[in-house]
């Protein structure tokens, strides 16, 4: 792969999801120096998350970092016009992270995304072991809410999993991490992938046999979000990633004792080997969402505007034995008042097709 090929394919374009005005005038560019930058938040195999301050508003954010040269070197140019494609699509779902800004300099691409404070589902597992049923309808049910979004825009996330589902300061949830996702533009698009993506827990027999992705894909996986946040612990899980996906092709897992029955019910109809047969499917045997959200699991949910609703207090499932963590569930990240900035204020061009300058050495002892 060329320099000018791939370093083209990652330049700015603009969002067709502007009013005519906004068109006219599009908003002033940010940049690094806009921004105050402190601790790291998050990072993936090709990217970091860092907590950060625009300067002119007191906003905080999340920005997530990516490295160039990291990116091109990798071949992971497609997933990040794939994630950026993603979130402009969406048009500021409340469940689901919203992108505001994306700027570059000589080193890095910034995306600029809210801030969940509380960090991620997966954090609270580690601190409680489980959540009660009823904590479990009610962010099972947020979640279902913001994958029939997508899924009526023609998007697959091909990732869900707890540490791709946040947590903000209201205790409600925000889907992250698109980098995977795919969106379907033919009937062929929803049927065959040409890669496996996404986790290994949380892979659905279709992708492992056939390397085929479609919608109830994430069906699937939402059925091991609901077996875990119950159980404590994923039903597909081996000592290796190999044992793992043989029994999920397989379908070896059992339901516990500690698994109420009506999620029981729930989560068999969710992990079926067939994705047209899974309950919420978009066929005559899955019916749809409305035969998802009708399942007597979610008796008492009311789904209008649930991102207004007050979450109820997370309490383990008292059936799990789990030991308790030494940290408080009122715990949350860590957010520092001294930044970093001297770590992003890179000088040089923001002129991708140039070569990036190398970084400054520090002489000093």
């Amino acid at each position: 792969m060329s320099n000018n090929t791939s370093t083209s394919s990652l330049q700015q374009t603009p969002s067709s999801n502007q009013s005519p005005v906004q068109q006219r005038t599009p908003p002033r560019k940010r940049s690094p120096k806009d921004f105050d930058f402190f601790e790291i938040i998050g990072e993936g195999s090709y990217s970091t998350v860092t907590h950060a301050r625009e300067k002119s508003t007191g906003k905080e954010f999340a920005i997530k970092i990516l490295n160039k040269k990291h990116i091109v070197k990798e071949k992971k140019i497609k997933y990040v016009n794939v994630e950026k494609s993603v979130l402009n699509k969406i048009h500021h779902h409340p469940l689901i992270v919203r992108l505001y800004y994306t700027f570059q300099d000589s080193y890095s691409l910034y995306f600029v995304l809210d801030l969940a404070k509380k960090g991620d589902l997966l954090g609270f597992i580690h601190k409680m072991g489980s959540f009660n049923l009823k904590c479990t309808q009610f962010y099972v049910a947020e979640i279902v809410t913001a994958l029939e979004y997508l899924h009526k825009k023609n998007i697959i996330h091909r990732d869900l999993k707890p540490e791709n589902i946040l947590i903000t300061e209201e205790m409600h949830i925000k889907l992250t991490d698109f980098g995977t996702a795919k969106i379907i533009e033919s009937e062929s698009d929803n049927a065959r992938a040409n890669s496996f993506v996404g986790t290994a827990e949380y892979a659905s027999p279709e992708l492992l046999n056939d390397k085929a992705t479609c919608k109830s894909s994430d069906l699937w996986a939402l059925g091991c979000i609901i077996y875990q946040l119950l159980a404590g612990h994923p039903p597909f899980k081996a000592v290796n990633e190999y044992q793992t996906f043989q029994k999920i092709i397989n379908l070896e897992y059992t339901l516990p004792d500690e698994i109420p029955d009506v999620a029981k019910d729930l989560i068999k109809k969710l992990l079926v080997e067939d994705p047209n047969h899974r309950i919420g499917a978009d066929t005559p045997e899955g019916g749809g969402y409305e035969a998802l959200k009708s399942h007597p699991f979610f008796e008492g949910i009311v789904w209008e505007k649930i991102h207004h609703q007050t979450p109820p207090e997370l309490k383990p499932n008292p059936a799990v034995h789990f030991e308790k963590s030494t940290s408080n569930l009122d715990d949350e990240p860590e957010f520092l008042n001294e930044n970093n900035n001297e770590l992003y204020y890179h000088q040089g061009s923001t002129d991708f097709s140039k070569t990036d300058p190398e970084p400054a050495q520090d002489n000093t002892n």
